[in-house]
């Protein structure tokens, strides 16, 4: 038989690991659960007739993987490569499919073990990214790392875009 906790003793909250990162002089997280892989930036090739936050593809071990610049996605200028700009690759879900995405940061900083209890709601104001992308705000280092929702980054016709992105280019069909 189990017990159950006292209204004395309330349950210990578990904790939910976030990979943060920074985009432009701002950190961000996203759960870490949804994070499939970090990795080093070179260079993408850039898809012709795509919004200018899609800053290309890259081959992610023969699959076609799109990769976001968050900071021209967030408003800012785009992305200047440098040592630590990585693509964090996280999956989002496009017509019931999972869908591999990159997102272009300039660096990732650190993990966060947040409870619910340390998560403020968004802030309504004094940020790049529209409030309705945040699911809350978090203190870390003695400021505010903002929780992005992963899967309201993009709206459905964004996410199109990028699966077009992905999508291998049609071959001409036989004669």
């Amino acid at each position: 038989m189990t017990s159950s906790p006292s209204k004395a003793e309330p349950a210990a909250e578990t904790p939910t690991q976030y990979l943060a990162f920074l985009v432009g002089r701002d950190e961000y997280a996203v759960p870490i659960l949804r994070v499939r892989e970090i990795l080093a930036f070179e260079d993408a090739t850039r898809v012709p007739a795509t919004p200018p936050w899609i800053r290309g593809v890259v081959n992610l071990r023969g699959q076609v993987l799109p990769v976001i610049d968050l900071a021209v996605k967030f408003g800012l200028s785009a992305t200047v490569a440098s040592s630590r700009t990585c693509v964090v690759v996280f999956e989002v879900v496009i017509d019931s499919q999972p869908t591999s995405v990159g997102a272009l940061v300039d660096e990732v900083s650190q993990v966060l073990e947040l409870a619910a209890s340390e998560i403020e709601p968004p802030p309504s104001f004094g940020t790049q990214v529209r409030v309705e992308f945040l699911v809350g705000a978090a203190l870390s280092k003695g400021r505010f790392a903002l929780l992005l929702d992963s899967d309201r980054v993009l709206t459905s016709d964004e996410l199109l875009a990028v699966s077009e992105a992905s999508s291998p280019p049609v071959s001409g069909a036989p004669a």
